[in-house]
């Protein structure tokens, strides 16, 4: 077989295969170049993201900004500090009390305390005093009717009478004698029973006496109990309609106008603890502090606790420092200079570190700082503050209440 191919056809058939050929090699080069493409719009796309803010991104950076550019910042407006009564100081050197604090406690002046008893048997009519209640030296504090008492009352009013009778028979038969009309027998014989009389006389009234009671009028059986001194009464265990023996601790009466602070003394400060030694008390709670001298130490370790006791005396005019108050009692052992000290209440504790806060220009800053001795007054900074920093002296406890609220309003 034979195939007639002429010039025309050939070129025909050329330029398919030639159109065919490029077409392949354009296809190869397209398909190479598509996933490098791919890889650099991925590429930009995902560097638009890192780039772009989150929704609420740059607010949130922002703020945590201002919170690292300011750490420790309390905001108060002038008014905010005026309206308050916060003052500031400034950090300085000074003469410091070196002392050691030990721990006490107010008590009642037990020289100026009574149990009141009724000394006489009874049931109760009438109570007068309440619990709290100031009264006066005589003052009734309680009415009760005892049978005792009515008995004692008659026998000092038929003594009396007796008394009455003998004195007249007395004088009668001492004239007699005197003028010659009777035997000296007969006048001595009265004098002994006048004599006699005197003695049962006064017998009966010192048994009153000693009661409390006087010889009555009226009510023979009515006995007043009434206060020995005046104070303050503190307990009270009498009601009416109550029958009481004579015994019973009716009302504790006391005299608060002096207490007792009793404070702790560990062997190893008994050294430093003597009487007449000066001392600082100041609540445990905070406030005004008092100074007083010690006037007792005592000899013995308790069995339980293995500490002392010592007493100090102070003067109680309004009433502030009431039994059972836990007070801290500074001890003075020496003096030392403090090249940088501040009061001591403008020391506050955060977190359990101590802190100072000095004024910043929106408000004041919480500075750590390391404390090291103090003497109630005043107390040295041993690092955290330096000699001319303005800090609060007094109401740092209010600048602390704001440090506290933004903090609860940060982590809302």
């Amino acid at each position: 077989m034979k195939f007639n191919i002429d010039k025309k056809s050939t070129f025909s058939i050329l330029a398919v295969v030639a159109v065919g050929i490029v077409l392949a090699l354009a296809i190869l080069f397209w398909k190479k170049d598509a996933p490098a493409a791919q890889g650099e719009s991925e590429h930009a796309e995902e560097t638009t993201e890192k780039s772009a803010p989150k929704e609420g991104g740059h607010a949130e950076d922002k703020e945590k900004g201002h919170a690292d550019a300011a750490p420790g910042l309390i905001k108060m407006t002038p008014q905010q500090i005026q309206g308050a009564g916060i003052v500031t100081a400034r950090a300085a050197a000074a003469s410091v009390d070196t002392a050691v604090t030990l721990p006490g406690e107010v008590h009642f002046n037990e020289d100026r305390t009574a149990h009141v008893v009724p000394r006489v048997a009874g049931v109760v009519e009438s109570v007068s005093a309440s619990l709290g209640q100031d009264v006066k030296k005589g003052q009734a504090l309680a009415e009760i009717a005892s049978a005792e008492l009515a008995e004692l009352r008659s026998a000092a009013l038929a003594a009396d009478k007796r008394l009455g009778f003998a004195r007249v028979t007395y004088e009668r038969e001492k004239k007699l004698w005197e003028d010659k009309i009777s035997a000296q027998q007969d006048y001595l014989q009265a004098e002994q029973q006048y004599r006699e009389a005197q003695i049962e006389a006064q017998s009966a009234r010192s048994k009153l006496t000693a009661l409390g009671a006087g010889p009555g009028s009226g009510t023979l059986n009515r006995y007043v109990l009434r206060a020995p001194f005046n104070g303050v009464v503190v307990e009270k265990h009498l009601v009416q309609g109550e029958a009481v023996k004579e015994d019973a601790n009716a009302f504790v009466l006391s005299d608060l106008s002096k207490v007792w602070v009793q404070i702790v003394v560990s062997p190893k400060d008994l050294q430093m603890i003597r009487v007449g030694q000066s001392v600082t008390i100041r609540s445990s709670a905070g406030g005004e502090s008092v100074n007083g001298k010690v006037s007792y130490v005592g000899n013995m370790l308790g069995e339980q606790t293995r500490t002392a006791t010592a007493r100090v005396v102070i003067d109680n005019p309004g009433l502030a420092w009431r039994p059972g108050l836990f007070v801290n009692v500074s001890v003075v052992r020496g003096k030392k200079d403090a090249a940088v000290t501040v009061q001591a209440d403008a020391v506050q504790t955060i977190e359990g570190k101590p802190v100072v806060f000095v004024k910043a220009a929106e408000g004041f800053r919480a500075q750590p700082v390391t404390t090291g001795a103090g003497d109630g007054k005043i107390v040295e900074i041993v690092q955290g503050l330096s000699a001319g920093a303005e800090y609060v002296a007094t109401g740092s406890f209010v600048v602390k209440a704001e440090q506290g609220k933004g903090s609860a309003e940060h982590e809302h």
